[in-house]
């Protein structure tokens, strides 16, 4: 987390995903690889664990999470080993979950991951559902870094915050939006066939959450100031939107609104007119580049 160099949820997906790309024909065990980057995900685990918990030394946690502000924020994932649960960076690793599950899930399930990869994006979309308590609000962040950073304990004992961060009309955060939005859209996307009313659901929530983006534009770290020295909106939301946008049109095929938006919006919200370095939950450009290629 931030300057931290402990392992994160975003460096581990982006780990799984590069892990997936890599030939099988070299010595190295990729497979065993693909287990343990998926054995990292349950081990982060907040909230009530299922029966079949692989990661034993864990237990329930995080079960008053929403309590104070009337709403269940119970599961999801905790960030980087902390205890505290920040939307963007967790969204994006969802997404990346969801399109190495799209793009490698014969190779996937040929490793006898699959379930478990399957597992992983529904734990996180099950917390998004709750999280977005209604068309136009988001919940963005449960607990607080600061003194989350103060203590090393475990999840099951911890005493620090948890107070919750949200994003509505009044305090836009379309990044934050944008980036839950392709979350889902991408996972309805792995659940079309094997669950298809799961996969509607998360669909109808990533259309919501887009058009609340959309509509109520601005950085979610200008409405919630306590994650900017965590995972702040360097790179804005325009990213964001089109990333968003380009999933959902993968998801519902529809050109004269979602491909067209980025059509329509790709030169003016940047991304197409110089080299992109980098590619994290927080700069999005490559993969909107990436997908609009494909």
């Amino acid at each position: 987390m931030g300057e931290r160099s402990k392992l994160s949820l975003r460096n581990c997906c982006l780990i799984l995903f590069s892990v997936l790309t890599i030939s099988s024909t070299t010595a190295f065990d990729y497979g065993d690889a693909l287990m343990k980057s998926l054995l990292y995900f349950e081990s982060q685990r907040s909230g009530r664990l299922p029966y079949n918990q692989r990661v034993t030394w864990r237990d329930h946690s995080g079960l008053t999470d929403g309590l104070e502000q009337g709403v269940d924020l119970v599961g999801g994932y905790y960030d980087a080993g902390d205890h505290v649960k920040f939307g963007l960076p967790m969204a994006f690793t969802v997404t990346m979950l969801s399109w190495s599950v799209i793009e490698y899930r014969d190779q996937i399930a040929d490793a006898g991951e699959l379930e478990h990869a399957l597992e992983a994006i529904k734990w996180g979309t099950d917390y998004f559902i709750k999280a977005h308590t209604s068309p136009n609000v988001l919940w963005a962040e449960v607990g607080d870094g600061d003194t989350d950073h103060y203590c090393w304990q475990r999840p099951e004992d911890m005493t620090t915050s948890r107070q919750a961060y949200k994003i509505d009309e009044k305090n836009p955060g379309s990044d934050l939006a944008g980036e839950t939005a392709a979350a889902m859209a991408s996972a309805s996307i792995v659940f079309k066939k094997t669950n298809p009313h799961y996969s509607h659901l998360l669909l109808h929530h990533a259309q919501e959450l887009f058009e609340f983006g959309d509509k109520y534009r601005g950085k979610y770290d200008g409405s919630i100031g306590v994650v900017k020295s965590y995972y702040a909106s360097v790179s804005g939301f325009m990213d964001e939107l089109l990333w968003a946008a380009l999933w959902l049109y993968e998801a519902t095929d529809k050109e004269d609104y979602y491909l067209k938006y980025v059509i329509n919006k790709a030169h003016c919200f940047g991304g197409i007119g110089w080299a992109i370095s980098e590619f994290s939950w927080d700069v999005k450009y490559a993969g909107v580049q990436v997908l609009a290629s494909m």
